[in-house]
């Protein structure tokens, strides 16, 4: 992937291979669909095609169509339909907008090696194979990498804080659990109150432009949501845990005077 300036800043763009790669469909199929008329031709320098984030986000919209069942045909109406109306553009914007930023991090890729110095005897090979398998790592033969930086870092906190490591797994399993359930609340409500039960078929620009902006809010409120309810969950749980920790004054004695002002049983 290359960039270039438009005059606003960087704008990407792709060869035949890479767009065809980030979008995950073959390489034979972007001819097909421009001889169909569903993907406009790419601009060319010399004998180079070069496609645009505007030819990706094409390209996952008529992939995406195709996953729900409609027909090489039916995409073509579709999208010309689209298009008469004034909403391609729209669509097109709404499906980036959908699509990015929610995951922004930082990856971090280290050896065999230094994987095990990080960790010491804390990590064993079972324990990197299930990580792998919850997405945590990724190993590549002798090289690992941590698609999140974070989550590296709160697992070195915890393992040097006497953690076991598969138990910081085990709870990192259940967590996924959750936000997944999460995730699915915060869609549902989206796709039933905001987009609506007849989906994006046929929908007015006007309408596209609205939910573009919403899926644009709904980013920041939904981490903001989630991690204002987990601190204050947190303070809850770590409060009644110091209480139970602290120690406990002696019983009051009968006839001394209370905490409230009130008397035992012998005052007069």
């Amino acid at each position: 992937m290359s960039s270039e300036d438009t005059g606003g800043g960087a704008a990407a763009r792709y060869r035949r291979e890479e767009v065809a790669r980030a979008a995950g469909v073959k390489v034979r199929n972007l001819r097909y669909y421009q001889e169909r008329g569903l993907l406009p031709p790419p601009r060319r320098e010399g004998r180079i095609a070069w496609y645009s984030e505007d030819h990706l986000v094409r390209l996952r919209l008529i992939d995406d169509l195709l996953g729900r069942g409609y027909t090489v045909k039916g995409i073509s109406e579709l999208l010309a339909a689209w298009e008469q109306g004034g909403g391609i553009t729209q669509l097109l914007g709404l499906e980036r907008e959908m699509t990015r930023d929610w995951v922004q991090e930082e990856p971090v890729t280290m050896g065999l090696r230094e994987l095990r110095e990080l960790f010491g005897p804390a990590a064993t090979a079972e324990d990197t194979r299930r990580a792998a398998r919850l997405g945590y790592v990724r190993v590549d033969g002798e090289r690992v990498t941590f698609p999140s930086r974070r989550l590296l870092d709160a697992t070195v906190t915890l393992v040097r804080a006497g953690v076991p490591l598969a138990e910081i797994l085990d709870a990192g399993e259940f967590v996924q659990g959750q936000a997944a359930a999460l995730a699915d609340r915060f869609v549902g409500l989206f796709r039933r109150h905001v987009i609506g039960s007849g989906g994006l078929e046929r929908l007015p620009a006007t309408r596209l432009e609205h939910i573009t902006a919403a899926v644009g809010a709904l980013r920041p409120v939904a981490g903001e949501v989630v991690a204002a309810e987990f601190a204050r969950a947190m303070a809850r749980r770590v409060e009644a845990e110091a209480a139970a920790l602290l120690p406990r004054g002696p019983a009051p004695r009968p006839g001394r005077v209370g905490r409230a002002g009130r008397t035992g049983p012998t005052d007069r």
